[in-house]
Order: structure tokens, then sequence, then C-alpha cells
């Protein structure tokens, strides 16, 4: 069996009550093809977890991240269709909250959910987990905030 991993994030703007976040809607002849997902892809040999986050939200909706927080959630699941493990490793991606989405080919739509509704929009138990994690943590300023903040190179 192989491994796969994966770097996945959760696109929030805002602040306060006012938070967003990004959903996006799988190209019909991708994996999980019509469904709406967070923004993920995979780890490059050459690249840590985080800057793939980084590198993954850029290309798959042309935002800049401007802070990023590592959260304690993995997601892991087994590939029926190429008998893998695979492990999404979880980040929270601020961006500003005027700057313009523009989606590339892998995705049809995306959306912007309000926080209060973004929960029951995730299609995975463990994005729910995570999604928990986002809002008793870094947007409630939670005690393990600071540690989970990582610096991006313009810090």
């Amino acid at each position: 069996m192989k491994q796969v991993t994966y770097a996945i994030a959760f696109i929030v703007r805002g602040s306060g009550d006012t938070h967003e976040f990004l959903m996006a809607k799988r190209e019909p002849n991708k994996y999980m093809g019509g469904t709406w997902q967070l923004i993920a892809g995979g780890i490059e040999p050459d690249e840590t977890a985080w800057q793939a986050a980084v590198r993954e939200v850029k290309e798959e909706t042309d935002l800049a991240v401007i802070e990023l927080y590592r959260l304690s959630h993995l997601t892991q699941f087994y590939g029926s269709n190429n008998d893998s493990l695979n492990t999404g490793i979880m980040f929270c991606a601020f961006v500003d909250e005027h700057a313009a989405v523009a989606i590339n080919h892998e995705h049809t739509a995306f959306r912007w959910i309000a926080r209060s509704d973004m929960r029951s929009q995730l299609m995975w138990p463990s994005d729910r987990e995570a999604f928990d994690e986002v809002c008793q943590v870094i947007l409630e300023n939670g005690p393990s905030k600071p540690h989970q903040r990582i610096p991006l190179p313009r810090d």
C-alpha cells in the first residue's frame, strides 16, 4: 500500500462574527467530482506541508495567504481506487476579505459560506472536527493559537 500526503486549507476571510469560509466545487472528471470541498493538493518533494498549502491556495483560487495556522487535526482515509493510505495535513489560511477569487480548472464554482453555516457544508467528519478547532482555537483566540501560527516569509 502506498502513502499519500496532502495539504488541506480552510480559507477564511473577514473578522469577528463575519468570518466566511471558501469552498470550491470539484470539476466533474476529478476525484470526488461535483462535490464541494476545501482547497487541497499534494505536497511536492521539495516543499514543506505549509508551503504546499500556500501554493495550493494560490494555484486553485489565486488568493494570497496573509496569515497561516497549522491545525492539530489530520484527516486520514483509505483510497480503494489506488490502495493508498491518504493523510491530509490541515491548515487555516486567512486571505484579504476584498481579494477576488479566480478558481482554476480543477473547480467549476466557488462560494463563501458564513461561519454559522460552514459546519453543515463539510462532507467528512474529520473536516468537521478540524472546523471546530478553527473556530475554538484560531477564531476565538484559544491558548494554543500563538503556537499554531506559521510565520510566512514576509512576516
